[in-house]
Order: C-alpha cells, then sequence, then structure tokens
C-alpha cells in the first residue's frame, strides 16, 4: 500500500493559489485510493484546512468531484493511450493524469497546456523526472488525438458501451436499462453526471424565506428557488463552502434536498406530537421534522452510534432546536414506553439517488450490497408497528432508486403487515412527485436526488 510521503505533503506548499488547487485535488484522490474514505469527508477536511477563496474552493471541489465523476471514461481513455499497465501504476501518476485529462475533456475555460504541465510538474516535484516525462507524453499525445479517441463498440456489447461513455458501473447501467428502458437509463446517467446544486432550506425557527434570499442577494450568491419544496433554494458554485457562510453559521438555513424534505413532510408532523427518527444520523429529516413542530413536543433521533449523534446534537444547536432526545439503540431491537404518533425510517441504502453530489458512491456499490441492505431494511421495518399508537403512522424512505429497496420493501411490508395500508404521498405531496401512493423522485425528471418514501397506516 502506498504512503504518503513527506514530498507530496510538502509539494503543496508554497504554489500559486490555481497550481495548489491540482496539487491538493491529486492528493485527496491519493487518500481516497488508500482508504475508505469517502470523497466529500476528505474534500471538506482539506477546504476546512487551506487558505482558499470561495472561487478556489469551487476549482478544488470541481476537480476532485468530477474526476470521481468520470473516472471509467477518464480511465478508459488513458489505458489506450499509456504504454504499460496503467492501474499498476503509482496513485499519483494515475490521478494526476485523471486530473489533468478532466480538465482537458471537460473544462473549456481551462488551457489544455495548462493543465498538461501543472500535473507534470507536480508529478516531476513527487516523483521524479522519469514518471513526470511519461505523464507529459501520455496527456501529449492525447491532446493530438482528442478528436479521434475511439470507445467501445457500441454494437458489441452496449451495456458495456454506456457504461465507459457515461461512466457507470456496467451492472448498473444494465440493470437500469432492463428497468427503464434505454432512454431513460441515459437520461438517468446524464443527470447523474452534472455538476451539482448545493441546496438550503430556511430554519423557519430562525429565519424566514425573505430574511435568506435578501442575504444571499447582498452576497451577489445565484439560486433558485425549488419547484417542489418553495423553501429550499439551490445553489450553484458555493460547494462545501456554505458551511463557511454567515447563512450556515448562524444557522438560517439546513443544507437539505428538496426531496428528502419532501419524504420528511410525509410524517405530517405537528407541534406536540411525539415523533422517533429510527435512523436520525446525520439528522437532517430530524431537524427538517423538528422544524415542524415548531420545536413543540417530543423528538426522539436514534442511532446506533453515539459519534453520529454528538455531531447531531451539534447541528441542533446550531439550528436553535431543543426538542430532541437522543437515543442509541439498533434500530431494529429500539423499544419506547410510550408509542410514538409517528415512526420515520430514512433507512440504510445503496444512496444510488445521490450520485451527482456523491459520485465516489457508484464506484463503491456492488449489487450484492442492495440485498444485503433489504435484510436490514427489513429488520427495521418489522420493529417499527411495536413503536406506534393505534392511530400512529410509519414513514419509510431512502434516498435510493433502486426498486428492491423501495417499493418491493413496501410490498413486503404490506404482506407482513396485512393490518396496515398506504396513506397515499399524493394526501400530503405535490402530485408531480408520487405515483401509486409512493413519493418517488428521479434526478433525470425532477431535478432532485432521487429519493423514495410511503407512509403506512392502520386499516
Amino acid at each position: 500500500m502506498e504512503k504518503v510521503t513527506n514530498n507530496e505533503n510538502n509539494s503543496i506548499e508554497n504554489l500559486t493559489t490555481v497550481t495548489k488547487c491540482r496539487a491538493i485535488a491529486t492528493h485527496i484522490l491519493n487518500r481516497y485510493d488508500r482508504s475508505d474514505s469517502y470523497i466529500d469527508k476528505l474534500l471538506e477536511s482539506e477546504l476546512r484546512s487551506n487558505d482558499l477563496n470561495r472561487k478556489d474552493k469551487a476549482l478544488l471541489t470541481q476537480l476532485v468531484n468530477g474526476t470521481v465523476r468520470w473516472r471509467a471514461k477518464l480511465d478508459w481513455v488513458l489505458i489506450g493511450f499509456f504504454h504499460g499497465e496503467f492501474h499498476k501504476s503509482m496513485n499519483i501518476v494515475k490521478n494526476a493524469m485523471r486530473i489533468a485529462l478532466y480538465q482537458i475533456l471537460f473544462m473549456d475555460k481551462i488551457p489544455e497546456h495548462a493543465a498538461i504541465n501543472e500535473s507534470v510538474e507536480l508529478v516531476k516535484q513527487i516523483q521524479g523526472q522519469k514518471a513526470a516525462s511519461l505523464v507529459n507524453g501520455v496527456l501529449r499525445n492525447i491532446v493530438r488525438n482528442k478528436h479521434n479517441i475511439r470507445f467501445p463498440d457500441e454494437n458489441d456489447d452496449r451495456d458495456f458501451y454506456l457504461s465507459i461513455v457515461h461512466s457507470h458501473p456496467k451492472w448498473m447501467t444494465k440493470r437500469w436499462v432492463k428497468f427503464w428502458g434505454e432512454e431513460f437509463a441515459v437520461k438517468l446517467m446524464e443527470a447523474n453526471n452534472e455538476i451539482p446544486y448545493m441546496a438550503m432550506r430556511v430554519n423557519k425557527l430562525k429565519s424566514t424565506a425573505e430574511e435568506v434570499e435578501k442575504i444571499l442577494v447582498e452576497n451577489e450568491i445565484n439560486f433558485e428557488k425549488s419547484v417542489f419544496h418553495p423553501d429550499t433554494y439551490k445553489v450553484k458554485n458555493l460547494g462545501n463552502s456554505i458551511t463557511m457562510t454567515d447563512l450556515y453559521k448562524d444557522g438560517l438555513i439546513a443544507v437539505q434536498d428538496p426531496s428528502a424534505s419532501l419524504a420528511a413532510e410525509l410524517t405530517n408532523a405537528k407541534p406536540g406530537m411525539k415523533v422517533i427518527d429510527l435512523c436520525a444520523a446525520p439528522g437532517g429529516k430530524s431537524f427538517k421534522i423538528a422544524e415542524m413542530m415548531e420545536n413543540k413536543g417530543t423528538l426522539v433521533s436514534n442511532d446506533k452510534y453515539w459519534g453520529k449523534l454528538k455531531m447531531l446534537s451539534a447541528e441542533a444547536e446550531r439550528l436553535g432546536i431543543t426538542i430532541i432526545e437522543q437515543q442509541k439503540e439498533d434500530a431494529s431491537e429500539c423499544t419506547a414506553e410510550e408509542k410514538a404518533d409517528v415512526v420515520i425510517i430514512d433507512a440504510p441504502c445503496s444512496g444510488s439517488g445521490t450520485f451527482s453530489k456523491k459520485p465516489d458512491i457508484k464506484w463503491k456499490r456492488e449489487i450484492e450490497d442492495v440485498y444485503k441492505l433489504n435484510s436490514i431494511q427489513k429488520d427495521i421495518l418489522k420493529n417499527a408497528p411495536n413503536l406506534i399508537k393505534e392511530d400512529g403512522a410509519i414513514v419509510y424512505s431512502t434516498c435510493s432508486i433502486e426498486p428492491d429497496e423501495n417499493m418491493l420493501i413496501a410490498e413486503w411490508f404490506l404482506k407482513m403487515f396485512p393490518d396496515f395500508k398506504i396513506d397515499p404521498a399524493e394526501n400530503y405531496l405535490p402530485k408531480e412527485v408520487c405515483k401509486d401512493g409512493y413519493m418517488q423522485t428521479f434526478p433525470n425528471i425532477h431535478h432532485t436526488d432521487g429519493a423514495f418514501a410511503v407512509r403506512f397506516i392502520r386499516k
């Protein structure tokens, strides 16, 4: 296993800002390849620890996420021009070339010679002249032949062709084409590959839409209102640096995708109720529900790990939420002396609806993961009826688009508990995000994360 060298750390110091962005991006991808860490956590750490302005933070975020997002396509091209076994190269060599090629293929405003030269210089500083010459030769050869790059034969193995061109795992591409047809699957993958927005929801416990809009305008932050959740604003070119703004620091906004807010609204939580959030961390739906309850009543936020609950507690304090009672239990074994009006299960899932914001997840998933998660989802859902009043409700939600984690789980629950029925989502949410009683969003249709939610009540 490769280790971080002093050379690598020292080379990031004393660089120009733009060059430094590329060096930090390479450093993040090297760490990603060496560990089980998620890209968003590595990126967040570097954004906090480096003195970069908003524009440079946006560039760093785009370089990292873009390179991961298009990894299959970038590697296909690099393998075709690399003399030797590309995947056996040092991480610094592979990632420097990936970042340079991402800029060449996807960032028109970056001069090709700048993308190449700075990656070459970085490799030279860390790995020496021989590796740098290799990187230089490969990248310049690609630029000379950029318009003649050949991809897999689309008629030989159609699923493989689509998986490379749209940079998704083949098993996933094949599965989606089978579920929804090629046209839908291609548009879905295209939506996943778009540079994402940052969604911020007005925290009505501390602010109003008018106040938040005024601050956004004053700070020259471009935004648009969510079509399906008007209290949410979608912002681009701000990325992870949202946490550095006064809007965030003062607790006037919560970072939450419209699809997650809509799923929380399916609880129909009211002031004075008791609500149990069985899989609460990191807390997004708990915070939205607390706002719906006007910070009055009882909200039990349960999770298996104290570390996650500690982070949830800090975020609740920022937002001015005081009704949360923390509980550390396995969601499948959780008990409640006083039954709840609503139990919400934001179930562990594949995260297949969030690839635009978290592109590395698609490379970490296998089909077996979906089936393993099914067992966990069912165990948690089986426990939920024990926790609600006779007239209580259960809301099951995921940030997945996989039918196996969504509709099929709902159908399983209704067979397992025939005294329950679906309380149609159309009764609570915009009809555009509902179908057959379920809430279901897709990135290519609703321009939100992909998500699912269903509300169960006793007959």
